[in-house]
C-alpha cells in the first residue's frame, strides 16, 4: 500500500478511541480525514513530520445524515467507523447504532472502499439490553451492505481519560459508599484503548480478514468487584462496597438515567447480568488480538500512572 496515496476517513475521529486511532494511524499512514459532527474546534492529534497536521483534517459530517457521510467518504479508500452511543440522550441507539452503521457502510460500499466497523462485545439482537441490540443489528446492516467490511467488537476499553475506571474514582472521592451491581460478580475482560488502536490499524494494513468479526479483550479477566477494589488501591481510598441486587439497581437507575451523565442506566444494569469477554469460539478461530499478533497491555501496566496523577 502506497500510504500517501491513500485517504481514510475516519468517523469519530475525535473520541475516547478516535484519538488513539488517529495517533496510530498518524504514524502510519499519511492523509486523515476526521469527519466529525462539530469539527471547529476539534482537537486533533499533532505530530511532527509525515502524518503530521497538514495532513489530518476534520470536515462536518454526521452518521445519521446520509448526504453528509457521502461527502465525508468521498475518494477514500478506507472508511473507519468508530461512532456509538451508551446512553440515550437527544439520540437514541437505534438511530446511531443501527441506522447510523448502516449509513456508513452503504456510503462506503458505493465510494468501493474498504470498511472498519467498531462495535462492542455483548452486541446480541437477543439481549434484553437495548444497546446490545443495537449494536447487534448495526453489525448486521453493516455486513449486509458490504460482506467483505471488517468488524471489531472490543470489550470495555480502559486509557488515560477513559470513561469505565475513572468513573469508579470519581465516585470514590464522592462516596463513602460504592455500589456492586449484581454482588459484582460480572465478569470483564477490559482492553487498553492502544490496542484497539493497534487492531485497526493493522486492519488497515491488511492484516484482517474480510467479512470477520474480531473480538478484542485485555490479557486478564476481572469481576466488577476486582476492579473497583484496585482502583482504590490506585487511588489510595477505601471505601465500603456494598452488593445491590439487580432488581434494586434498577429501580436506582431508573432515576438516575434521566441526568445528563447518569451514572446508571437501566440498559447499564442489564449488560452486567452477562459477562463481557472474548468468547472461546473466537478464541479457537483466531479473531482475537492474539491473532493479529498484538501482546495486550495489563491493566496493571497502564492504570494506576494516569489513575494516580487525575485523582
Amino acid at each position: 500500500m502506497n500510504t500517501t496515496d491513500t485517504l481514510i476517513t475516519i468517523f469519530g475521529g475525535s473520541g475516547f478511541l478516535g484519538r488513539a486511532v488517529v495517533r496510530a494511524l498518524a504514524r502510519r499512514y499519511h492523509r486523515q480525514r476526521i469527519a466529525v459532527r462539530h469539527p471547529y474546534g476539534t482537537r486533533l492529534v499533532q505530530l511532527p513530520g509525515p502524518g503530521g497536521a497538514g495532513e489530518i483534517h476534520a470536515v462536518r459530517a454526521n452518521v445519521c445524515s446520509p448526504h453528509s457521510v457521502t461527502a465525508a467518504v468521498c475518494d477514500a479508500q478506507i472508511v473507519i467507523n468508530l461512532v456509538g452511543i451508551l446512553f440515550e440522550h437527544g439520540q437514541q441507539f437505534d438511530t446511531v447504532n443501527f441506522e447510523g452503521a448502516r449509513i456508513v457502510a452503504r456510503a462506503a460500499a458505493q465510494a468501493g472502499a474498504r470498511l472498519i466497523h467498531v462495535s462492542a462485545i455483548g452486541a446480541d439482537e437477543n439481549s434484553l439490553a437495548r444497546y446490545a441490540q443495537s449494536k447487534a443489528r448495526g453489525d448486521a446492516a453493516v455486513l449486509t451492505e458490504m460482506p467483505g467490511a471488517t468488524i471489531f467488537r472490543p470489550s470495555i476499553m480502559f486509557g488515560p481519560r477513559d470513561d469505565f475506571l475513572n468513573r469508579f474514582a470519581a465516585l470514590a472521592q464522592m462516596l463513602p459508599i460504592l455500589p456492586l451491581i449484581g454482588g459484582g460478580d460480572a465478569q470483564i475482560q477490559p482492553v487498553f484503548v492502544g490496542d484497539v488502536a493497534n487492531a485497526i490499524a493493522k486492519s488497515v494494513g491488511g492484516q484482517t480478514r474480510p467479512g470477520i468479526i474480531y473480538e478484542l479483550g485485555g490479557p486478564d479477566v476481572w469481576t466488577l468487584r476486582e476492579l473497583i477494589e484496585f482502583v482504590l488501591s490506585a487511588i489510595d481510598r477505601r471505601r465500603l462496597l456494598v452488593p445491590i441486587p439487580f432488581g434494586i439497581a434498577k429501580i436506582q437507575a431508573s432515576f438516575l438515567q434521566f441526568l445528563p451523565a447518569p451514572p446508571l442506566t437501566s440498559d447499564l444494569v442489564e449488560l452486567l447480568t452477562r459477562d463481557n469477554v472474548v468468547s472461546g469460539k473466537a478464541e479457537r478461530e483466531g479473531r482475537t488480538l492474539a491473532a493479529l499478533g498484538i501482546d495486550p497491555a495489563s491493566i496493571e501496566s497502564v492504570v494506576p500512572t494516569y489513575l494516580r496523577e487525575r485523582w
